[in-house]
């Protein structure tokens, strides 16, 4: 996830999760600049400086501890490329937030709940994972099922290494199935992306795919099978009652997102995990978002890789973000 203070940029990884101000343990692994030997960036060296500082913008890694214990890696892009220290001034950060595993639901859990909604100018939600319903992908229908609540037990693990032995384990029936092509994982979860050549994938790889929390995939595993966008089931009903005092897990209303809150979203007709019928669910919760503080965007033959490798996003999406962004500068 990469943080950024300000209002024009480019958009240059994965997930872009924007703050300036923390309400989380925050430490600082990096600096910005170049590496002072001049070699190049290794992956070693972090996001930042494989991904970031090449293209001449500052960048700063940073370590988030949540309350729940969970450590996450962050960068954070403190201003544009030769924009200078802007004289201090403080800018109100932007969220841009694509997908699954880099949850968009966490965003749109968190504006229902009227949680960061105060420290953001504005948000942008590409492939955005609400409701998982018409999900199509059939490794992720049957991962899905396999996620029952037991598996954290299961594993041993509460971090989901998609690299790991144990995930790997956990993956080799499911690959058995006749209708999974595990050959072409890529393909296989995220749909038939139109737009990706090979040296952006192996770029891509350096980096990804990153581990989650075992419980994330269980709870995104409950959203299929139920069709509820709801909180984590404990199963139990003790559990439950003690994190939520209910017997059953409350749902998120997405219709208490502020109407007023400016959201650009972009989806695609390909995209088998964020499939088009799930999107139009989540829209339909924002029909009565102010009109001028909504933007809605679909891109007919984009999957869900194509946001984040597409070598044609920047002038299909990225751009239309960036001028969403500046439109909202002066609102």
């Amino acid at each position: 996830m990469v943080l950024l203070g300000l209002m024009k940029f480019s958009v240059l990884s994965l997930c872009f999760l924007v703050l300036t101000t923390f309400p989380f343990q925050v430490s600082s692994h990096g600096s910005f600049g170049k590496k002072p030997n001049g070699a190049y960036p290794s992956l070693a060296d972090g996001i930042c400086a494989t991904s970031v500082i090449v293209h001449g913008y500052k960048c700063q890694e940073l370590q988030v501890t949540t309350k729940d214990g969970y450590i996450l890696s962050l960068q954070r892009i403190p201003e544009g490329r030769g924009e200078g220290s802007n004289g201090g001034t403080r800018k109100q950060p932007v969220i841009l937030q694509h997908g699954v595993l880099v949850g968009t639901l966490i965003a749109l859990a968190s504006f229902s709940e009227r949680k960061l909604v105060n420290q953001l100018k504005s948000a942008a939600l590409l492939s955005p994972i609400a409701y998982l319903s018409h999900m199509n992908t059939a490794l992720g229908v049957i991962a899905a099922k396999s996620f029952i609540g037991e598996i954290t037990t299961l594993l041993g693990l509460a971090e989901f290494n998609p690299k790991s032995l144990p995930v790997e384990a956990f993956l080799k029936p499911l690959c058995a199935d006749p209708g999974v092509d595990c050959f072409d994982l890529l393909t296989e979860l995220t749909g038939k992306n139109c737009c990706l050549n090979s040296s952006t994938i192996d770029r891509f790889l350096m980096n990804e795919p990153q581990s989650t929390s075992t419980k994330n995939m269980v709870h995104l595993a409950q959203i299929v099978r139920h069709g509820v966008l709801a909180k984590f089931n404990y199963i139990r009903p003790d559990f439950n009652i003690m994190h939520y005092g209910e017997i059953f897990p409350p749902i998120y209303n997405l219709s208490n997102i502020p109407h007023d809150l400016p959201l650009f979203i972009s989806y695609g007709g390909k995209d088998a995990l964020s499939d088009v019928r799930d999107v139009q669910n989540l829209l339909d919760r924002l029909k009565f978002h102010d009109v001028d503080k909504r933007s809605i965007q679909f891109v007919k033959d984009y999957a869900h890789a194509d946001y984040i490798m597409g070598f044609n996003a920047k002038d299909i999406v990225y751009n239309s973000v960036i001028s969403f962004f500046n439109g909202q500068v002066n609102n």
